[in-house]
């Protein structure tokens, strides 16, 4: 697999109680290293791809852990700036049967939201990529963010690399400061040539609202993002319908300009950690068009890589390319 991919983006911190304690009930809390781009970094390491962050950790003991937990990985550092700050942390009480799981940021302020374009050699770190992933979150950290977005948008354009933006509409980012969501999303999926995005994500961008109901409405929300946006190859999505906090059911979809295909539903039980799984099913989605797979391919990876994820504890999804060629929706025994 010649060419690197580079995933730009904030590191965080996740803290949880252990077990299915709730945060009142907590004397301790387990903690993981993730990160929306980093998930997708990591997941393309394991599948063996040349991966690299770009990213800004503090000098101190916590970025040490971070940038040493990317290297464990198999993600490329050499691109990280380090510098004076903190680091992003968000907590994560986990759900149990009827109870949702919930999050809560506690990130203003961090090193890399604060950091300027300028911290990041994106030009030395795009040389000879294949392809560039980001993601919605880095511009809903606020007008420092928007500018990062924009610089790595334009980094990528300077040195001719495909854009590949999950929109990771996270509500409380954007809500926390005076945005415009739509105008900067608008922006930046015009430059990108794959979108990691819903019919309500096509719906965010357009002003005008599309139903998910049904394979022919999808496609109508996918054909509006086509026409809107000239450079847009790929759309890929998943439907989930939750059971329980333990017990999902997922499907995923993949819509190029000339085919589509969506799986079936399959079913996800026995969750164990369900945090990373859209990145995991945009790493499995990756994995395929960067090998020049078809529409159902890349699907049916990025379904069988985000239902792996499922069954993964902490933010990456390191299975390997004979773990992924093996799975299966029914599950099994112990391959021995």
């Amino acid at each position: 697999m010649s060419g690197h991919v580079v995933c730009f983006g904030e590191m965080l911190l996740r803290l949880s109680p252990p077990g299915a304690r709730m945060m009142v009930q907590a004397q301790s809390l387990d903690m993981v290293v993730g990160g929306a781009e980093a998930n997708v970094a990591a997941a393309l390491a394991s599948l063996g791809h040349e991966a690299r962050i770009v990213t800004f950790l503090p000098d101190n003991p916590l970025g040490d852990k971070v940038q040493a937990e990317l290297g464990a990985a198999g993600v490329d550092t050499r691109f990280v700036a380090r510098g004076s700050g903190r680091m992003g942390l968000y907590f994560m009480e986990p759900g149990a049967g009827s109870r949702p799981s919930s999050i809560t940021y506690d990130r203003a302020g961090s090193a890399f939201a604060l950091a300027d374009a300028d911290a990041f050699d994106l030009a030395g770190a795009l040389g000879g990529a294949r392809l560039l992933h980001m993601s919605g979150i880095t511009p809903a950290l606020g007008p420092k963010g928007v500018s990062l977005a924009r610089a790595a948008i334009a980094a990528a354009q300077g040195a001719a690399v495909p854009i590949c933006l999950d929109g990771n509409y996270r509500a409380q980012l954007w809500e926390s400061w005076d945005s415009n969501p739509r105008e900067v999303l608008t922006e930046l999926v015009g430059a990108a040539t794959a979108l990691i995005g819903n019919h309500r994500d096509i719906s965010l961008l357009l002003g005008k609202t599309f139903c998910g109901d049904g394979a022919e409405r999808r496609r109508e929300a996918v054909e509006a993002a086509f026409a809107a946006f000239p450079k847009l190859e790929l759309v890929a999505s998943t439907a989930r319908h939750v059971v329980s906090s333990d017990h999902h059911r997922l499907a995923a979809r993949v819509d190029t300009r000339r085919t589509e295909h969506q799986t079936a539903e399959i079913q996800v039980s026995g969750i164990v950690d369900r945090i990373g799984t859209g990145d995991a099913f945009a790493a499995g989605v990756l994995h395929a068009y960067l090998q020049g797979a078809d529409a159902q391919a890349m699907a049916e990876c990025g379904l069988a890589l985000a239902a792996l994820k499922h069954s993964l504890p902490g933010d990456f999804c390191l299975i390997r390319p004979g773990e992924l060629a093996a799975f299966s929706a029914q599950g099994g025994d112990v391959r021995r």
